[in-house]
């Protein structure tokens, strides 16, 4: 709901250029820059949660050691290719 923030900042800045009062728009004017601060980190903190891993998904020490074992036991057991005859 961080949009919220960014019509609440929208808002605060149609009152602060409506006002006649210059305490009160430059007092609005800054309400209305903290809210879209607001919007922005909340925002940003949204898209940061959409993107980050899952913790459970992440490979712990002892089948990253066992993967790279495989990994090298095959490695080791292929033969390297040999170059084709020049014709």
């Amino acid at each position: 709901m961080h949009w919220l923030f960014l019509l609440m900042a929208i808002g605060c800045m149609f009152m602060a250029m409506r006002t006649t009062s210059p305490l009160l728009a430059v007092t609005l004017l800054l309400v209305s820059l903290g809210l879209f601060v607001a919007w922005i980190m909340g925002r940003h903190a949204r898209r940061l949660g959409e993107t980050s891993r899952d913790p459970s998904m992440m490979i712990d020490p002892t089948e990253l050691r066992k993967l790279r074992e495989l990994a090298e036991a095959r490695r080791n057991a292929t033969p390297p290719p040999t170059e084709p005859p020049a014709p």
